[in-house]
């Protein structure tokens, strides 16, 4: 009888030995998991759940595991959040953000556009390939020697005399300066293609005036002007000729329907630090309807969109 007891009795000691460490590698195996998991590890980097949880819903898995190889960077989940982020400029966002202590949609406008470093440094070619939609500011630059075949005469019916434009920039002007026509406006273009030597006696008369600054901020440097593509045009309103354009019905009109025959508005008030230009309320660019449409909606500056939709 005791025999048996002793019997029962070890096992019992025996199960409740195998019950605990049951459990204990169970705990164990969900420490293991729990210290190896993602939410773990980024939570130990310094990621608040929110931000766990929005670093797992904007970024793929290899852009994820890559997050922990960085330090805790408190504007990390603000700039992935924003619209416009590419994860390839990511560690520029990161040390723009941290240098300037600017706001993530700002930042990330700033460094797509390329606006972050001076003006007129790390320029790059233009991209002859993007044909209407070539890109030329401070940062892209068109040489000397670019060609354009498809220049025409405008008419003085809808210019002052001796203006050029490409073709397709031209017929879809003639387009415009009907539909404004029809509403009572006349608006005429003063200014369209300019070489490569037009553009340069135009910036130096203005840095031998006013000083590289004001050049700068109203002229683009040889090479880094629109006009030199065909594509770019400025107007006037021909019947208050002595107003500043932006002081105009035409101008109001301009802001609502220019897109809708291809034409954005380039350097748009409050965009100078995106587009390194001050407001011009009379430079329109050609850039086709789709795209003007887009740039109109989303109310972004060319630079932006395509660093976004035509490059990344």
């Amino acid at each position: 009888m005791q025999k048996k007891r002793r019997i029962k009795k070890s096992v019992k000691i025996i199960g409740s030995i195998f019950i605990i460490t049951c459990i204990a590698l169970i705990m164990l195996v969900n420490y293991l998991f729990k210290i190896n998991s993602f939410d773990y590890k980024l939570g130990q980097l310094g990621y608040s759940e929110e931000d766990i949880k929005i670093i797992k819903s904007n970024l793929d898995e290899d852009a994820q595991k890559q997050v922990l190889e960085r330090e805790y960077d408190v504007n990390l989940p603000k700039i992935i959040t924003q619209k416009y982020f590419i994860y390839d400029n990511l560690d520029i966002y990161l040390e723009v953000a941290k240098e300037e202590n600017l706001d993530a949609k700002k930042v990330v406008s700033l460094v797509n556009s390329n606006a972050y470093k001076d003006h007129y440094t790390d320029i790059q070619t233009s991209d002859y390939t993007k044909d209407e939609l070539i890109l030329v500011n401070k940062y892209y630059q068109l040489g000397a020697d670019y060609e354009i075949e498809d220049l025409v005469d405008v008419s003085t019916v809808y210019a002052y005399s001796g203006i050029r434009l490409r073709s397709v920039a031209y017929e879809a002007y003639k387009e415009l300066f009907n539909a404004a026509k029809e509403e009572g406006f006349t608006i005429v273009i003063g200014s369209g293609y300019r070489s490569y030597e037009s553009q340069e006696a135009v910036y130096n008369a203005n840095k031998n005036n006013y000083g590289t600054s004001y050049a700068d901020s109203y002229a683009a440097r040889p090479g880094h002007s629109e006009h030199q593509t065909g594509l770019a045009l400025d107007v006037s309103d021909y019947d208050n000729r002595t107003v500043d354009f932006e002081e105009t019905e035409a101008y109001q009109w301009m802001l609502k329907n220019a897109h809708k025959y291809g034409f954005i508005l380039r350097y748009p008030k409050d965009k100078e630090d995106i587009t390194g230009y001050s407001f011009e309320s009379w430079h329109y660019r050609y850039v086709g309807v789709d795209v003007a449409t887009d740039i109109h909606n989303l109310n972004i500056t060319y630079d932006e969109y395509y660093a976004y939709y035509l490059v990344s």
